[in-house]
């Protein structure tokens, strides 16, 4: 892969969040900038070709795509890149829209754990997916439409030293006046469809600020969702550049729901990658013995956002690993396998970032603070498949908004290419 250069890349990111407000508006734009330079769009429901090829598949919101090599046996190898399309956001609940004090408001579920407080007195928009009856999916998005107003300091003069947010009674969005009509009928006009054929939706909260740099040489990139946009961003301009003739199969899979705990049909713990990696290999010839074979010489990556230190809250990261902005991709770790990454993935990773002229920082949690989970031992447990947890350093993770430094989200996307590329 040549050089990234390092202001188009950026640039190209912040269109590619631009793109992805809900999980399944990032598996649409995955799979249509790769299907615009080439690959083949499968269905699971039909035959697959077993000759060479790049290929992508889309389940809901999530996406897997592959460049198979002419010379693929059926012990081939894979080289999988692991990430996710879901944000911790907020959820439209089915039924009409509550009303309170002539106002019209969306009533919403909290999807995951979002920072609070930070969603608040922000022009947000419903994104993802109305479905019909006869099973047809529809992509949505409204645009700046929702706000969930905080209340006034005036009415609460302890707001600074302590702001409680009641998940029922504080956040449910205003959006119109009580008079000015229903929500899921303004929805099914913008998607082109009559309100009696809906049969269902999944429809988020995002936030509709453009993504921003800024600061001393606009060092800094603000954006919603860059947990984990930066991650299958990374893997696609990766996947883009892989070579056809290498030695494995390069593999880019974006799950959703890792936010809930991955448990879905196109989450991690789900069937999604297995199905896909099974189907691969038996187009190569594959029983099961030398699947097994091919996937105990595989890799994963698994790469997630993870923790800057905070300079107002140093204390609460571990005193001997102080990952910051800007100083590379994350090797991520923890004793209790919240990450799956070991000894010998370390190894792996400390060769990738060297290939791709990068460096790298450690990451493990305060003994105090317990850490969250990846999809990489969810994965590593389901495949067998060897796995390392990785991914950028974050400030703000699961705001509304969150903060990278530029030379991360490059240097990511070099290490991951390395990854693809043939051994050194």
């Amino acid at each position: 892969m040549p050089e990234l250069d390092r202001d188009a890349h950026i640039a190209d990111f912040a269109d590619f969040i631009r793109e992805s407000p809900s999980s399944y508006h990032a598996a649409a734009a995955v799979a249509a900038r790769l299907g615009a330079d080439g690959f083949e769009r499968l269905e699971e429901r039909d035959e697959w070709p077993s000759t060479a090829g790049r290929r992508v598949v889309v389940r809901d919101g999530a996406v897997i795509a592959w460049v198979q090599p002419e010379a693929a046996t059926d012990t081939t190898p894979f080289r999988i890149l692991g990430a996710h399309t879901d944000s911790p956001s907020f959820k439209l609940k089915p039924g009409p829209s509550p009303t309170a004090e002539g106002l019209l408001q969306a009533g919403v579920e909290v999807y995951g754990g979002p920072l609070l407080n930070s969603w608040l007195d922000r022009e947000l928009e419903l994104a993802g997916r109305i479905v019909t009856r006869d099973g047809a999916e529809h992509l949505v998005r409204t645009g700046p439409f929702l706000r969930i107003p905080q209340l006034a300091i005036h009415l609460d003069r302890d707001v600074s030293k302590a702001l409680t947010l009641d998940k029922q009674r504080h956040l449910q969005p205003v959006w119109g006046s009580a008079t000015a009509g229903d929500l899921l009928a303004h929805l099914v006009g913008i998607a082109g469809v009559e309100l009696g054929d809906v049969g269902g939706h999944d429809l988020l909260v995002a936030d509709t600020q453009a993504p921003e740099r800024f600061g001393l040489h606009d060092a800094f990139f603000a954006a919603g969702r860059m947990d984990n946009l930066t991650s299958v961003h990374a893997g696609l301009v990766a996947l883009l550049a892989a070579p056809a003739d290498a030695g494995h199969v390069s593999v880019l899979a974006a799950f959703d729901h890792e936010e809930l705990g991955s448990e879905s049909r196109s989450g991690a713990s789900g069937p999604f990658l297995e199905d896909v990696l099974v189907r691969i290999a038996a187009g190569l010839g594959a029983d099961a013995t030398a699947r097994r074979r091919a996937f105990a010489d595989s890799w994963l990556l698994s790469s997630d956002a993870g923790h800057a230190v905070h300079p107002n809250y140093p204390e609460r990261h571990d005193p001997g690993n102080r990952p910051r902005l800007g100083g590379g991709p994350l090797l991520k770790l923890n004793a209790n396998q919240r990450y799956a990454s070991d000894a010998v993935g370390a190894a792996l990773w400390a060769r990738v970032c060297r290939q791709g002229g990068v460096g790298t920082q450690p990451f493990v949690s305060n003994n105090s603070i317990p850490c969250g989970s990846t999809i990489g031992p969810l994965s590593a447990t389901r495949l067998g498949i060897r796995t390392v947890d990785v991914g950028t350093p974050l400030l703000s993770m699961h705001s509304a908004r969150e903060l990278a430094h530029v030379d991360d989200l490059v240097a990511l996307a070099a290490a991951v290419a390395a990854f693809f590329a043939p051994a050194d």
